[in-house]
């Protein structure tokens, strides 16, 4: 789910806002603006850096590093709590007045001593950035004329949506961080098998993604089965890599995915520089290839 996640809620808020009345210009502004929300909570990728920066003072070994870096992915930033309390933080500073601003950077400061305090230094960064990064969208919505009452919206939907996408490919996030209770225990088992579990969670992202295409389709007045071309079909080649290559697994999966997405090029126009490429032919097109080869490939992995 790493770009399903702002997909589902762009997807999302599109479609919501038409439904009232928003004009399509400012529908898909808005479904732009909560797909940026929603990609915020992975910034907690920086506890790397930051992580050895604080580590290699006592040790330059590797274990207690990475046992810092578990605690902090898909932790603090991932919580139902700290994105609500973020979002209303983000409103107060759109308001503008003193008071709110007040409110707000004192909310903004509540999140990174909850970050320190639980999860220790690393922890208090990693939720600065947060802070930081939920912030910078917030500016960006308000320089693009979004009122503080729909940016709100936009904040809520894309930090609270994030967490749940996570529930299919790893660890459950501590859902209601910093308090100590737990929600969810186990991530979803779409399949006993361990394959079956990847090409499962595979096949929820490329719903999300067709979920997305098709909410910007409809805002655009395009029908996606006249942006589909025939060459998708090729994608049905993939099957052989059932054959060819080792089995994947949520947790070995990179030789699957990356040679899987490869079979988008068939997407690309045959004559890239001539006039009149249609982009989201191409993309239609490109994506209904890497459909057809991962339901090709779920066949022939069944067969075996």
């Amino acid at each position: 789910m790493f770009i399903g996640h702002a997909l589902l809620a762009f997807a999302v808020l599109v479609r919501a806002a038409e439904q009232f009345s928003v004009p399509r210009r400012r529908a898909l502004q808005y479904g732009v603006i909560a797909g940026l929300f929603a990609a915020v909570p992975d910034v907690d990728v920086v506890y790397a850096p930051v992580g050895l920066l604080l580590q290699s003072v006592e040790s330059v070994g590797p274990a207690v590093f990475w046992e810092t870096a578990n605690v902090i992915h898909r932790g603090p930033t991932h919580s139902l709590v700290m994105g609500g309390v973020l979002a209303v933080a983000v409103y107060c500073w759109a308001i503008g007045t003193r008071p709110a601003r007040a409110i707000s950077l004192s909310l903004a400061a509540l999140l990174v001593v909850v970050g320190s305090l639980v999860s220790g230094a690393v922890g208090g960064a990693v939720v600065l950035v947060f802070v930081i990064s939920g912030f910078a969208v917030g500016a960006l919505a308000s320089y693009r004329s979004v009122s503080p009452r729909p940016l709100v919206a936009l904040a809520l939907v894309g930090f609270l949506s994030h967490p749940f996408g996570d529930l299919f490919t790893g660890s459950p996030p501590p859902l209601l961080y910093p308090f100590d209770v737990v929600l969810v225990a186990e991530r979803v088992a779409l399949h006993p098998d361990p394959t079956g579990q990847l090409l499962a969670a595979f096949a929820v992202e490329l719903a999300v993604i067709w979920l997305a295409i098709w909410a910007y389709a409809g805002n655009a007045d395009r029908q996606l089965t006249d942006a589909v071309s025939p060459r998708a079909s090729l994608g049905v080649g993939y099957a052989a890599a059932a054959l060819l290559l080792p089995a994947p697994t949520l947790e070995q999966s990179a030789h699957f995915v990356f040679s899987v997405l490869a079979i988008s090029v068939v997407g690309a126009p045959v004559r890239p520089f001539s006039r009149g490429v249609d982009p989201l032919r191409i993309v239609v097109t490109g994506l209904a290839a890497v459909t057809v080869a991962a339901v090709a490939y779920a066949l022939a992995y069944g067969v075996l």
